[in-house]
């Protein structure tokens, strides 16, 4: 029984998240009835993801497994996926078989998130669900002097939700990086793993000092305090994408 190994790009705007839902549309259920119907609709699946991406947040490089009982060629599989998401706004970018112990979540050694915030008076139009639109100026530079305090191994409770299922909160923080791009502030960052809504809440606190509200202290103390209610704000769903996930 082949395994196979896929890259996914989606826009998240229309589904509650990746994982399957009983009365909402998520990526998954999406996903995996594409699956049964290219191997004639009788076939059970059951995928595995690399992140479980909340309700409204983007993938450019979202990666899945699962096995089949049919065998299909990379190429093959790939074109008759896309052929049924084609109206769902989901891509299969590429598919390879792979070996029967590679798992899409516990395999990955790095995943790699762009948040992007619109920072503009006017509202978006082309990006609107795409991009968090903050119409006051922000300082982008503090933003990423800010965002290094956070970088490294740290007790992440703050940024973390208090929905937040992991058993410990303590992750390695390799990258956070913040970059003016014409009209858009680019938050980039990367680790072997985060927290629930780790991201939007490091984004969150990072805009409280693009305001001149927080200091690059005070997300250390935030930090240091390892406690939900000291961090900023979650920053909302739309403007955050799975970029790519490193094996």
């Amino acid at each position: 029984m082949p395994r196979y190994r896929l890259t996914l790009e989606y826009d998240g705007s229309r589904f509650a998240g990746w994982q399957r839902q009983r009365d909402m549309p998520s990526v998954q259920q999406t996903f995996e009835t594409a699956v049964q119907a290219i191997c004639g609709g009788e076939l059970s699946v059951e995928t595995v993801v690399a992140g479980r991406t909340d309700a409204g947040v983007h993938a450019r490089g979202q990666v899945v497994h699962f096995d089949l009982a049919r065998d299909f060629t990379p190429d093959k599989l790939r074109d008759g996926l896309n052929f049924y998401l084609r109206e769902d706004r989901i891509a299969v970018l590429d598919a390879a078989i792979v070996d029967s112990d590679f798992s899409a979540r516990l395999s990955a050694t790095a995943r790699h998130y762009l948040y992007r915030i619109l920072n503009r008076r006017p509202p978006p139009a082309m990006e609107a669900g795409q991009v968090w639109h903050v119409p006051v100026p922000l300082d982008s530079d503090a933003m990423h002097v800010a965002a290094q305090r956070l970088l490294g191994h740290h007790d992440f409770n703050s940024f973390r939700s208090t929905e937040c299922q992991a058993k410990s909160s303590l992750r390695t923080l390799d990258a956070l990086r913040v970059a003016r791009v014409a009209d858009e502030i680019h938050v980039t960052t990367s680790s072997r793993s985060f927290l629930h809504n780790q991201v939007r809440i490091m984004v969150g606190t990072l805009k409280l000092v693009g305001e001149g509200r927080w200091s690059a202290d005070d997300v250390s103390a935030a930090l240091a305090k390892a406690d939900r209610r000291a961090a900023g704000p979650t920053a909302p769903p739309e403007g955050l994408c799975l970029m790519q996930v490193d094996y």
